[in-house]
C-alpha cells in the first residue's frame, strides 16, 4: 500500500440503494486505514448516510446549479482539487463520474473505477442459454476499486453504528409500548419488484395479530402514502411512517428495527448498512446479480419460483417487462414471508 496516499475522493451520485451500498465498505476502510481521509461526493440528500463515520467528509454534488453540465463538472474538479486529493475512486462509472475521473487522471492523479460486470449480468438475465450463477456482490466490486489503489479492505467482520436513541418526535409517532419493531417497505422503483399488495396485506394482517409487534410501514410520495394508509387501516399496531420523518429521523428509526421486510430496493440496503436483519422479496430480479443487502444470509432473500418461471431473473434492475411474468411474486406465499420474519425475530 502506498503510504503517500492521504486523501481519497469517492464518487457515487445515485440511486438511494446504490449509495447506501457504499457505506459498509467505507466503514470498513476507515477502521482499517485510520490515517487516510475520505471525501464522498454524492447528492446532498444522502449526506445522513455517512454521518458519524470517522475521517470521512461529505462533498455535496450540486447537479442543479454549480456542477450542472460539462462546465459544472470542470468546476467540480476544481472544487475537489482545492481539497488536496491524492487519488480518485469512481464507484459509479457513468458519464459524469468518468469525466471527473479523467480530469484527475490528466492532472497526474491515480484513479480507479468500479467494474459493473455487464457481461455476467447479461448472461444471468437472458432468456436463452442463461448462466444461473452468483456474480460478485456490489460490495466485492467496491472492494476491488480500493484494491486497484493499493488498499486491501476486509468486509467479513463488519462494524455497524450503535442503535440511535429515538427522539421524542419519533416516540410520539410510534409510542413506547413495543417489544418487537418490524419495518415493512413494500415498494420499489419498478413494478416487477413489488410484492402484490393483496398478499402484502395478508402478511401485515397475520403479523399484526401478535400485539407485541409494532409494524412500521415505509415509503414516500403521495400515492405510496395512500396505499400504506390502506394497508395499515384499522390496526392499532400498524403505523404508516411515510411522509412523517426526515431522512435523518428515518435512519434513526430503521436502526432500531428488529427486522426489515423489503423488496429489492433502497430500504433493504439502508437497513442492512445499519446492521438490521433484512428479509428481501425478489420478483424479476435475483440476488445472484449482486444486489443482495449487505451481510444478510441468502436464505433471507425469498425468490420467486424458477421452476414455474424458468426465465427468472429477467432483469438486473427490474426495468424490463416479460409477457407472462407479471405475477411471478405470487409464488412467494404470505405464510412463507410471515414464518421467515417470525424465525428471524425468534433468533434476534
Amino acid at each position: 500500500m502506498s503510504t503517500t496516499i492521504k486523501h481519497i475522493a469517492v464518487m457515487r451520485l445515485s440511486a438511494m440503494g446504490d449509495v447506501a451500498m457504499t457505506v459498509p465498505v467505507l466503514r470498513a476502510f476507515v477502521s482499517q486505514y485510520p490515517q487516510v481521509k475520505i471525501t464522498v461526493i454524492s447528492r446532498p440528500f444522502f449526506k445522513p448516510f455517512f454521518e458519524g463515520i470517522p475521517n470521512l467528509s461529505f462533498f455535496a454534488f450540486d447537479e442543479k446549479d454549480r456542477h450542472k453540465g460539462f462546465l459544472g463538472l470542470l468546476r467540480l474538479f476544481q472544487d475537489l482539487k482545492g481539497l488536496n486529493i491524492d487519488v480518485f475512486a469512481d464507484l459509479h462509472n457513468v458519464l459524469r463520474s468518468k469525466i471527473v475521473r479523467n480530469l484527475f487522471a490528466i492532472s497526474g492523479k491515480k484513479t480507479a473505477s468500479v467494474d459493473k460486470g455487464r457481461q455476467g449480468k447479461k448472461e444471468l438475465t437472458r432468456a436463452e442459454n442463461k448462466v444461473f450463477q452468483q456474480l460478485p456482490t456490489m460490495f466485492e466490486r467496491h472492494v476491488k476499486v480500493f484494491e486497484q489503489l493499493g488498499f486491501t479492505v476486509d468486509i467479513s467482520h463488519p462494524e455497524f453504528p450503535e442503535k440511535a436513541v429515538l427522539s421524542p418526535e419519533i416516540l410520539v409517532l410510534i409510542g413506547t409500548n413495543h417489544q418487537k419493531l418490524i419495518g415493512i417497505a413494500p415498494f420499489a422503483q419498478y413494478e416487477s419488484k413489488v410484492y402484490p399488495l393483496d398478499l402484502m396485506q395478508e402478511v401485515i394482517d397475520k403479523l399484526a395479530l401478535d400485539t407485541t409487534h409494532t409494524i412500521l410501514l415505509f415509503g414516500g410520495g403521495k400515492k405510496e402514502i395512500e396505499l400504506l394508509d390502506s394497508l395499515s387501516a384499522n390496526k392499532e399496531n400498524v403505523l404508516n411512517m411515510a411522509g412523517q420523518l426526515k431522512l435523518q429521523q428515518e435512519l434513526q428509526l430503521i436502526s432500531n428495527l428488529d427486522v426489515m421486510l423489503s423488496m429489492d430496493s433502497g430500504n433493504a440496503h439502508i437497513a442492512a448498512m445499519l446492521g438490521v436483519k433484512v428479509i428481501s422479496l425478489w420478483g424479476a430480479t435475483h440476488p445472484y446479480a449482486g444486489f443482495s443487502p449487505f451481510n444478510q444470509p441468502l436464505e433471507n432473500a425469498l425468490v420467486s419460483d424458477r421452476n414455474q418461471f424458468p426465465k427468472l431473473p429477467t432483469s438486473v434492475y427490474g426495468n424490463k417487462k416479460v409477457a407472462g411474468y407479471e405475477d411471478v411474486m405470487r409464488t412467494i406465499l404470505p405464510e412463507t414471508v410471515v414464518a421467515k420474519i417470525k424465525n428471524v425475530l425468534l433468533n434476534h
